[in-house]
């Protein structure tokens, strides 16, 4: 099975309540001189064709940036599925490609390695592997998809784990970048991960 960059959409989930960051919309951050997204939208334009930003605040601040912007269908902050199938009801092609807006650093290769793990097996959900765990914000995922989810969703769970068991999925190997997967959930992490770029 062939996958091509223009079969693609980039999904930067932004649209989490930053709890842990005093409430702070992580992905409008400063980081060394630039908001989060911005960063990530750099590194994506390289790899991807298509781009939006999962947000449900500053949505304004977000289409700033020069892509469409989705807020997410359920209301209270339901977590990162609910943005997958927002997601999923905005883009027309035939996977979307996640990631979370706190990781302020990606692979070069970030969809390369999606792609071909998709080609070599044909799942329908490829998730990153860190060489430990996964990494499931992470991930390329068929929106043909988007009914499961659905349906998942309206039966009140929100563990994305559980859903990716209810599919065939793949593991994507990032085990050679795993610092790619540290991301910003507080003040410190923030100071540590500027410190070390």
């Amino acid at each position: 099975m062939t996958i091509t960059a223009e079969d693609i959409t980039a999904v930067i989930l932004a649209g989490g309540q930053g709890r842990r960051m005093g409430g702070q919309d992580k992905g409008l951050l400063d980081f060394n001189g630039r908001p989060l997204v911005a960063l990530l939208i750099d590194e994506l334009e390289r790899q991807a064709l298509a781009i939006v930003i999962n947000a449900n605040r500053n949505l304004q601040r977000y289409r700033s940036f020069g892509y469409p912007v989705v807020n997410d269908q359920l209301e209270d902050y339901q977590g990162p599925l609910a943005g997958f199938a927002s997601a999923m009801h905005a883009v027309k092609t035939d996977f979307i490609l996640t990631l979370p807006c706190d990781g302020p650093t990606l692979a070069d290769d970030y969809a390369a390695r999606f792609m071909a793990r998709f080609e070599q097996t044909g799942a329908p959900v490829i998730v990153a592997f860190d060489g430990e765990r996964l990494q499931p914000v992470h991930a390329l995922i068929r929106t043909s998809l988007r009914p499961s989810l659905d349906r998942f969703l309206a039966t009140g769970d929100r563990k994305i784990d559980r859903w990716y068991a209810s599919h065939d999925y793949a593991q994507a190997d990032f085990s050679d970048c795993a610092d790619m997967f540290r991301n910003i959930n507080t003040p410190s992490d923030r100071q540590d991960l500027q410190a070390s770029q």
